[in-house]
């Protein structure tokens, strides 16, 4: 199945916690989605960024990027349903996706999300975390839907189902928000 897989780090918000585009954020010498990329490319059979509505900004870094769906910041859904759509339209059968932000994600996320055959979704202290996920590209209309009714990914995962998949180390999903999650990701990567 991991052939037919299409990584993709959701790389649309806004970061105003963060004051700056965190993807682009320093950390310990490259951008944070550099981090994120070095641990999804080689889980997937090839790796895409869904940037928001600026998606030229990650030329520079060689990695394939295209637009959140319309174009919009409507949130993490809009960059899966982008990403849906262009990974169909390139032959892949899913999606896994991780966003820019969680430069310590676990080097067997997609292997393991791709066990349940499905959907599927991480789980780590009892909470689902629908933006660690795999998709099926035949939910790109559903995913549309839901995104046009102003819902996020946490609703689609309840429409699909999606199998959670339990991860013991919570910290391999932290979310690097401010600049002093920063900081403290700085002080991990030494």
């Amino acid at each position: 199945m991991a052939d037919r897989i299409l990584g993709v780090i959701l790389a649309g918000g806004e970061s105003s916690r963060m004051g700056r585009d965190k993807a682009l954020a320093p950390l310990a010498g490259r951008p944070m989605i550099a981090h994120v990329a070095e641990r999804l490319r080689p889980q997937a059979a090839a790796l895409a960024v869904a940037g928001g509505a600026a998606p030229e900004r990650f030329a520079a870094l060689g990695l394939d990027a295209f637009a959140d769906a319309d174009g919009v910041r409507r949130g993490p859904l809009a960059g899966v349903v982008a990403a849906l759509g262009w990974a169909a339209a390139r032959g892949f059968s899913h999606i896994a996706t991780a966003p820019c932000d969680s430069p310590f994600l676990p080097r067997d996320l997609v292997a393991r999300l791709a066990e349940s055959g499905g959907a599927a979704a991480a789980e780590t202290e009892g909470k689902l975390q629908p933006t660690f996920a795999l998709w099926p590209t035949s939910a790109a209309d559903e995913a549309r839907r839901m995104l046009g009714e102003g819902a996020g990914p946490m609703a689609l995962a309840r429409l699909l189902g999606v199998s959670a998949v339990r991860f013991a180390d919570a910290a391999e999903f932290a979310n690097v928000n401010t600049p002093e999650d920063l900081a403290e990701a700085e002080r991990r990567l030494r």
